[in-house]
């Protein structure tokens, strides 16, 4: 059987999903998750981001594998941060780049001027992820910029 990776906008409806890829990830060494992202959380989280924000989520099929979100920075409103969180099996094949393309469009539309990467301490697939969207930020929206949080 053949299945092949989907990307749409998440929405509160997809909570679920989202809570389940994230109990998969808690394993990992500071995934940058909050370690209680349950479906309760996920979709309080997910509903906020209908008016600061955007959520895709990708799936394998009818498997949710990863998913992400900007959302309005704390400290700027003209910043906004990224994040993306793909299953360790379906990692290295272009989903976090897809979703954080479609992310990045969405918040030039919502007038962002900045994106910043969230950074787990540590977390060195996650700089390298980063460091190439930080490249691609300002090709694909020329009046935005990125920047990696210190």
């Amino acid at each position: 059987m053949t299945r092949t990776t989907a990307l749409r906008p998440a929405t509160p409806a997809d909570a679920d999903a989202i809570a389940s890829i994230a109990h998969l990830l808690r394993g990992e060494a500071n995934p940058g998750l909050p370690p209680t992202l349950d479906a309760a959380s996920a979709r309080a989280w997910l509903t906020r981001l209908e008016t600061r924000g955007a959520a895709a989520i990708a799936l394998d099929g009818s498997l949710p594998v990863a998913f992400g979100a900007v959302e309005a920075g704390a400290d700027d409103p003209a910043t906004a941060e990224l994040g993306v969180w793909v299953l360790p099996d379906h990692r290295r094949r272009g989903i976090a780049t897809q979703i954080a393309e479609e992310l990045l469009e969405q918040a030039r539309d919502l007038g962002y001027r900045r994106i910043r990467g969230r950074l787990p301490e540590g977390n060195e697939p996650a700089l390298s992820f980063l460091s190439a969207i930080g490249g691609m930020v300002p090709m694909r929206n020329p009046d935005m910029s990125f920047e990696l949080p210190l």
